[in-house]
């Protein structure tokens, strides 16, 4: 069939003139694309987008060349699009994961404030009241087991957890944010 012909029908809206031009060259321009991506089924995507396009707009289709050079132009440039949406996908998430680090190092760093004040408060304390605390906060002992290291009473480890306890929540509500 003559080409001109061919693109009147199109034109016209002649579905059959479409069928046509879509079994000709739809392997080709298939294959054309998979060269350039190495993924066949990105490169049918990419090929049924173009030619869906290109019946889409057949009333301002103006081809100076031939259809099949046209055709592969106009694949060709989907393809490049296609890479222009993913470079801008892929700038996005670098975005977010930028974002993303930057929250966990902002919650790093605030915790890491938090964590060197309450150090600085668990120095403050009595000698004897910051190694009970520590025995049971840090080391996990619990009071029976400090209380026959130290060789004093369950009562005193007590007494001194609860004087640590009351001293910390006294001054920690000046650095928790």
């Amino acid at each position: 069939m003559n080409e001109q012909k061919l693109i009147e029908r199109l034109r016209k809206g002649n579905a059959r003139a479409y069928q046509y031009i879509f079994s000709e060259y739809y392997d080709w321009l298939c294959n054309y694309i998979y060269n350039l991506c190495n993924d066949r089924s990105l490169s049918e995507d990419i090929v049924q987008d173009a030619l869906v396009g290109f019946w889409e707009k057949r009333q301002q289709v103006i081809i100076t060349t031939s259809l099949k050079n046209y055709l592969f132009r106009t694949c060709h440039n989907q393809f490049l699009q296609h890479i222009r949406n993913k470079k801008i996908l892929y700038d996005t998430l670098d975005k977010i994961r930028w974002d993303v680090i930057s929250e966990v190092t902002l919650e790093d760093d605030i915790y890491n404030f938090k964590l060197d004040k309450l150090n600085k408060l668990i120095d403050q304390l009595p000698p004897r009241c910051k190694e009970i605390f520590i025995q049971n906060k840090l080391e996990k002992k619990k009071y029976k087991e400090i209380a026959i290291d130290m060789g004093i009473s369950i009562k005193t480890v007590e007494n001194q957890m609860s004087k640590a306890l009351h001293f910390l929540r006294a001054n920690a509500t000046s650095f928790m944010l």
